[in-house]
């Protein structure tokens, strides 16, 4: 399937299975269809632009944040939540998550009552793809006002400001040398776009550049997905290194300017995810398994063993300050760890609502961890909380193809980590939700409720 997730806004019941991992060649994402919206209108005609986003100004006139119109609907937006939260069935690989979670890892609620991040805009226009149902890397921004997503064969470039968004890498088979390629990652990161593929493809490109630099299948195998690319500096080399996690077992480092691979390592398990310390000299890698891994980046060799989750995992972070890092996992659970007291293993778990943890990223400035769940909720953690205890919910509608902070300009009075971006893969109301970090002197910002 090369189109937009047809679950979740509403009737989405939950995450379709697999066969383990992201090896199993399922690449649908989301069950259920547009049973809840049969007989209702697309739009609200009482407050809807002629492009169909909703802005800040209206969100505060009572619009939902989506265009959703639960007025026209047979039953209400907290009715049909209550639906969802009772009914979305999580996918697992090892069974019996939930259970063993209650009993493992007690631990109080999270508070959910943060305000951190303020509701802009909503654009419709800016779809979402996703490839497979547990891959969920697929927005990312270079600044504040240069979003890259994913959408059907093409990586597509959104100029926040001129709202405005064009195609900057076209997979379709047409023009890339290498064939039609169903993305299933991406990474925007040190000046490179980098796209993974379904058949274990990676594609490269400068970022400004008008087209790829670099394109390969790093595998024969037929089950070589590309899970997951990450693009960081080594501290001993000028050029950026792209690392790739495969569904062949491997995890593979490039560089950027030949694209030879510098080095390697087969494990037991898919390697569903890695990410690199801001310094480059440690990797934190995930996969089929329930331990995480932290290895020397240079040799690959196992530094610590990371044991608490319960299933698979598949999402890693870093944070800025190269001292804590964060894994996702299938067991609904987030874990922060920091890399000097791993003896004492994780600083905080934190447990969602209805699904994994299929994506993290750090604030620019380091304040906040958001958790994308695979449908419906991202949680933006507060780092400087007693026990990582206090985050705001994002409440939505649809699948999440993935999150994306980006500092605002200094010019603008922002501090680092003003924005984050949202991508929604619905049929009906697939949109990008941008944020703006919620200060005390610009929560009310006549510029905030213009956007």
């Amino acid at each position: 399937s090369d189109g937009e997730a047809e679950g979740g806004a509403p009737a989405a019941a939950g995450e379709h299975g697999g066969a383990g991992g992201a090896h199993g060649h399922d690449n649908t994402y989301g069950q259920g269809g547009a049973a809840g919206w049969q007989g209702a209108a697309l739009v609200d005609d009482d407050d809807e632009g002629e492009d169909g986003d909703t802005t800040a100004a209206q969100a505060q006139r009572g619009k939902d944040i989506q265009g959703i119109p639960w007025h026209r609907l047979n039953f209400s937006r907290q009715k049909y939540r209550e639906t969802r939260l009772s009914s979305y069935k999580n996918y697992e690989n090892l069974g019996a998550t939930a259970a063993c979670l209650d009993a493992l890892a007690p631990q109080r609620a999270a508070r959910r009552d943060g305000a951190f991040y303020s509701f802009a805009r909503n654009t419709r226009h800016v779809k979402s793809t996703i490839v497979h149902f547990q891959l969920r890397n697929l927005v990312w921004a270079t600044g504040p006002h240069d979003v890259y997503t994913l959408h059907r064969f093409a990586v597509k470039h959104y100029d926040c400001l001129a709202r405005r968004s064009t195609v900057v890498l076209d997979l379709s088979g047409d023009t890339n040398g290498i064939g039609r390629v169903q993305v299933s990652t991406l990474c925007a990161k040190h000046g490179l776009l980098v796209a993974g593929g379904f058949g274990g493809e990676v594609v490269c490109r400068s970022i400004g550049g008008r087209c790829a630099a670099h394109r390969a299948r790093v595998s024969s195998d037929d089950t070589a997905i590309t899970n997951a690319l990450e693009v960081y500096k080594a501290p001993t080399t000028a050029a950026p290194r792209v690392l790739a996690c495969n569904n062949d077992k491997m995890l593979r480092h490039f560089d950027a300017e030949t694209f030879s691979v510098v080095s390697s390592r087969q494990f037991g398990w898919a390697v569903n995810h890695a990410s690199v310390s801001p310094d480059g000299r440690l990797a934190c890698v995930v996969g089929d398994d329930p331990v995480a891994l932290l290895l020397d980046a240079r040799t690959n060799d196992t530094v610590a063993r990371l044991e608490g989750h319960l299933d698979y995992g598949f999402a890693t972070a870093w944070h800025p300050d190269g001292w804590l890092f964060a894994t996702g996992n299938q067991d609904t659970t987030c874990r922060i760890w920091d890399r000097r007291y791993l003896g004492a293993g994780s600083l905080g778990l934190f447990r969602g609502r209805i699904g994994a943890a299929r994506a993290l990223r750090f604030s620019p400035d380091g304040r906040f961890l958001a958790v994308a769940e695979p449908a419906d909720f991202v949680h933006l953690i507060d780092i400087s909380s007693p026990d990582f205890g206090r985050c705001q919910e994002i409440d939505l509608f649809g699948e999440v193809a993935g999150v994306a902070f980006a500092a605002s300009e200094p010019a603008k009075g922002g501090g680092a980590g003003d924005l984050l971006y949202v991508g929604v893969a619905d049929r009906t109301y697939g949109s990008l939700l941008e944020f703006q970090r919620a200060r005390r002197d610009h929560l009310s910002s006549p510029a905030l409720l213009a956007l």
